[in-house]
């Protein structure tokens, strides 16, 4: 039986995209002692702000108020000064439209809940972004008699307005009849995009000027997906700064703060859906913090991450003035591209460099023409159909490459029996041989290298693309999500509590890809890695690491390799041949050869360690 030759080159570039992504999984996990530093630093800055401020008396409104009991009344208008003129009756009022239920409190004049009408979470129950206490928005401020009030204390007054269908709540706590703090929400018809304004008028003489007034704005990402620790891994807090800036926090740092500055906009990512707080007047600065709340998968756990932001607003002429919105909707960039003048799109994760601007621009437009006529999953293979054929030049060149080696076989094994005590003039013949026919050993990893890109756009496009969300497909009821063809009674570590059969024929096929680009006959060469175990090693990744990956992920690259294999099958049958490749490169020895700096600087270092080899032994 003939010999197949090992193409490493092609199994090391696979293996190396491997390697990278789980890399990436890990880069921006701190360490314990950079976490360490950032709480003493805080606590630093903590005690030289103690220490700058003046000492004021801090007067808490009690947590609940009994306005039953007149005592009580008495003694929290007493807590609150001048903002006392303002009725404290409880109560909540409604703004809704076709997408979105909203309920803000008089307590506080704050959103209490959020639920988006058109969409359910992967158990059937309607999705919330705010309910049950899981947010907090609040001003906190100090007066001219030295009270540090909180908003979420303090009682506003409801009005509600309607005209030309678009709704307005005022919401205002009043020191006096026209001397009032503001909150003002206006709901259009269709619009997930809530228009909202903070101001006051006539508290230039109640409000200090000389301390700082703040926004603290709180949030438990709530768990809306199958797979916790999956949601989790796209759930992040992203933000516009410094003149169109796009960051973000850690996603799996267990604490992540920072503080920026002139920031536009502030993005709560909860996986599929976010709640955004856009302003006109950008924040100057803001101390941005991001607590993860996931250790390990659990199907009860409620909540993925604890977003804060904290920052000052500014006065002009002693008083607040900001025009804001609040975006409370799905992470859709359908939704969001609506919102150009705000930026909002920048806010999905398409991923970093040119691979965001790959997903961005080719596979999110492809994406969204093909799922206009075809179901999600028919989209899917029609896209990787489209993606392979666009790829098959680079798939001839590596085979191509394979046919050559092969080729080249035989005398390459004469040169390794005639120097096999010389690995340095092996080497040197080698290249030669090499040079001579126009072969290079590297052009079977470089194909695999360029197709990393698309295969990490790809990687980031699948498990974020709300296109896909509960989108149905064969067995799988959710294309964006992990299918499951048996649950198991235990957790595997990394594997999962259930088995996922996409992952499944996708390493299948990698398998069989490979067994035909290295051959079942492998050498193992002394001191080199065992290419057995390499060749096995994509698809353990394949089978493992995605097993809890998006059902859609896999189906593409279950897809994409047995399209590839058809390929390269087409290739070496009915386009390359042996005889003709082999005459080629007879031909190519003949011709002179000119080496180019690269081989010139190679050849040389090579003489020279032989010369010096030689000279030692003398």
């Amino acid at each position: 039986m003939e010999e197949k030759k090992i193409d490493v080159n092609t199994i090391i570039g696979f293996v190396l995209i491997f390697g990278i992504l789980l890399f990436m999984f890990w880069q921006n996990q701190p360490s314990q002692e950079e976490i360490d530093a950032k709480k003493v630093q805080q606590e630093q800055v903590d005690v030289a702000s103690e220490k700058q401020e003046p000492v004021v008396q801090e007067i808490p409104a009690p947590a609940s108020l009994n306005l039953n009991d007149s005592t009580a009344i008495a003694n929290y208008k007493s807590s609150i000064g001048a903002f006392s003129y303002t009725k404290a009756i409880e109560g909540r009022s409604v703004l809704e439209n076709d997408l979105v239920y909203m309920k803000i409190s008089n307590k506080g004049g704050e959103i209490t809940e959020v639920k988006l009408k058109e969409f359910k979470t992967y158990d059937s129950i309607p999705v919330y972004l705010i309910k049950d206490g899981n947010a907090s928005f609040a001003l906190n401020f100090t007066t001219t008699d030295n009270r540090v009030l909180n908003t979420k204390d303090l009682f506003f007054e409801p009005s509600l307005t309607e005209a030309n269908g678009v709704t307005t709540l005022s919401m205002k706590a009043k020191v006096a009849a026209n001397q009032f703090l503001e909150y003002t929400y206006e709901m259009k018809p269709n619009e997930y995009l809530v228009d909202f304004s903070i101001r006051s008028q006539g508290l230039s003489r109640v409000i200090n000027n000389a301390q700082p007034i703040n926004l603290d704005w709180k949030l438990k990402a709530i768990r809306h997906s199958k797979s916790i620790q999956y949601a989790n891994r796209y759930t992040r807090l992203t933000y516009n700064h410094e003149d169109g800036n796009i960051s973000k926090l850690s996603e799996s740092s267990d604490l992540d703060e920072e503080t920026e500055t002139d920031i536009k906009w502030l993005s709560y990512r909860q996986h599929f859906f976010s709640s955004i707080l856009a302003t006109n007047t950008h924040f100057e600065s803001a101390k941005l913090k991001s607590t993860n709340l996931v250790t390990e998968e659990s199907h009860t756990q409620g909540f993925m991450k604890e977003y804060e932001t904290q920052a000052p607003l500014k006065l002009e002429d002693g008083e607040l003035a900001y025009t804001m919105n609040w975006y409370y909707g799905p992470t859709d960039v359908k939704v969001l591209a609506q919102y150009k003048e705000l930026g909002l799109e920048d806010s999905i994760p398409f991923g970093w460099g040119i691979f965001g601007l790959i997903n961005r621009y080719v596979f999110t437009p492809l994406f969204t023409f093909l799922s206009g006529f075809a179901p999600a999953g028919i989209a899917i293979i029609i896209m990787t159909i489209l993606v392979r054929l666009a790829m098959s030049p680079v798939t001839y060149k590596s085979y191509l490459s394979q046919a050559k080696m092969k080729v080249l076989k035989p005398e390459i094994a004469e040169i390794n029996e005639k120097y096999k005590d010389n690995a340095m003039k092996r080497q040197q013949e080698t290249m030669k041989l090499n040079n001579k026919a126009g072969v290079s050993p590297l052009s079977g990893c470089i194909p695999a290298l360029i197709q990393m890109p698309i295969f990490y756009a790809l990687f980031m496009f699948f498990p974020t693309s709300f296109a896909l969300r509960q989108k149905p497909f064969l067995w799988a009821d959710d294309l964006a999500s992990y299918d499951i063809i048996a649950q198991l009674p235990f957790s595997i570590p990394i594997y999962g509590d259930h088995v996922s059969l996409f992952p499944i024929l996708a390493s299948i096929a990698i398998f069989f890809y490979m067994m035909m680009t290295t051959g079942q006959n492998m050498t193992q060469q002394p001191g080199m890695p065992n290419m057995k175990f390499i060749m096995y090693l994509s698809p353990l990744f394949m089978l493992v690491f995605f097993n809890s990956f998006a059902s859609g992920l896999s189906l593409y690259y279950f897809v994409s390799n047995l399209i590839t294999i058809f390929i390269m099958l087409a290739i070496k049958h009915f386009i390359l041949d042996d005889e003709k490749i082999h005459a080629q490169i007879q031909e190519n020895k003949l011709k002179p050869k000119k080496e180019n700096k690269f081989q010139k600087k190679m050849r040389e270092m090579m003489e020279q360690a032989e010369q010096q080899k030689k000279i030692g032994k003398k």
